[in-house]
């Protein structure tokens, strides 16, 4: 007799203990085959890196796709990645040319005149003409829009409602009562996380000096309207400002048009491709703004300054010149509405000026948030 803490095991757990040992050897399949699967892309992707490194450092079609992505590096917040590209010594050396070739197309005189209309003498058509169009525009990559303002004498220049911040083109718009707004100059931006209310360079406005960046003696690059409306665009001292009459104006460059000419010779001296923004001016005195959207695959990556450049040559532009762009890039309209798409990740910047639009520019109120402080006196990453 067998003692009874030795019976035999049932059916039942003999029929679970082989079901089990099957589950676990269809989970091991799957997971193998889920490994092998993993290691085959690993290798796929890899074979493909050593393919791309050899077409981006070993041809010539690689090398020129290398330095225009650099060049749209440059012309971003995050320049410095760049070097990764094309090594620390490269970019210094290619800014440093870019520099030049922007400070050189600061220097031929401007002899551009425009022809007002009479408002005595005015037409019925130019009566009925309207003070802003908008105008999209597209091209290989790119899509946007081209605001242009019938009347130079109804843009100023706007500013922040109150200090330590810079303000949303949206925001001037709809807080002013403006018809349409643009941005305007550069600032500075530390960590590419500035508050937008230290300007680069000169801010006028109304023909006021609203802040002062550079020394009286130095020179910077402008672009603006004179008391006239004429477009100013350049390389000046704030003597030679102050003796063209000067009425609103920012720092930025290049000028990309001088006497109706184009000053970016080719595609390859775009400086990459990235959001845009541009001001030109056409004979009859209409002014007209170029804004490129960009950094968005499926819609519009960007477009270089030579496509910004044929843009206004194609609108009749005598003048033309860049303006801050990237994430900056936005254009508004009556009560803030914004009609292009701005490429920022955190929304539409904060920025210290933008060219607004207003259909009575002498009862606009703009005041000097600058006055009575020192660049030094600004903390520019001051949230």
């Amino acid at each position: 007799m067998q003692p009874e803490s030795a019976s035999l095991p049932s059916r039942s757990s003999v029929r679970k203990g082989k079901g089990t040992n099957k589950r676990k050897r269809k989970k091991s399949r799957r997971k193998g085959g889920f490994l092998r699967f993993v290691g085959r892309m690993i290798t796929v992707m890899m074979l493909l890196g050593v393919i791309a490194f050899i077409w981006l450092f070993l041809t010539p079609s690689g090398n020129n796709m290398r330095f225009l992505m650099a060049d749209t590096l440059i012309t971003t917040q995050h320049r410095h990645w760049a070097k990764y590209i094309i090594g620390q010594a490269e970019l210094d050396k290619r800014v440093a040319a870019y520099q030049q070739q922007f400070d050189e197309m600061g220097t031929e005189k401007d002899t551009h005149t425009i022809n007002l209309p009479d408002p005595v003498e005015e037409t019925e058509e130019q009566a009925e003409k309207p003070l802003i169009e908008i105008e999209e525009v597209s091209g290989t990559g790119y899509r946007g829009y081209v605001l242009t303002v019938n009347d130079p004498t109804k843009i100023r220049l706007g500013v922040p409602a109150k200090r330590g911040k810079g303000e949303k083109v949206s925001s001037m718009v709809a807080r002013t009562g403006a018809v349409a707004g643009v941005n305007g100059g550069g600032f500075a931006d530390p960590n590419w996380k500035g508050n937008g209310f230290k300007p680069i360079g000169v801010v006028i406005s109304q023909g006021k000096l609203y802040y002062n960046g550079i020394s009286n003696k130095a020179s910077t690059q402008i672009v603006g309207l004179d008391k006239q409306g004429r477009m100013i665009a350049g390389k000046y001292t704030l003597d030679e400002l102050d003796k063209l009459g000067i009425q609103e104006a920012v720092t930025f460059q290049p000028r990309i048009i001088v006497n109706g000419k184009g000053q970016i010779r080719s595609q390859k001296d775009g400086w990459g491709i990235a959001p845009r923004t541009a001001m030109g001016q056409r004979e009859d005195g209409a002014i007209l703004f170029v804004i490129i959207d960009g950094r968005q695959p499926g819609y519009s990556i960007g477009a270089s300054l030579y496509d910004v450049q044929q843009i206004m040559l194609d609108h009749g532009a005598v003048i033309a010149a860049n303006l801050d762009g990237g994430s900056s890039t936005v254009l508004a309209t009556k009560d803030g509405e914004i009609v292009n798409k701005p490429s920022s990740e955190y929304g539409e910047r904060y920025l210290p000026t933008a060219f607004l639009v207003f259909d009575d520019p002498d009862a606009v109120d703009i005041p000097n948030i600058w006055e009575g402080l020192r660049p030094q006196d600004i903390d520019a990453g001051k949230k």
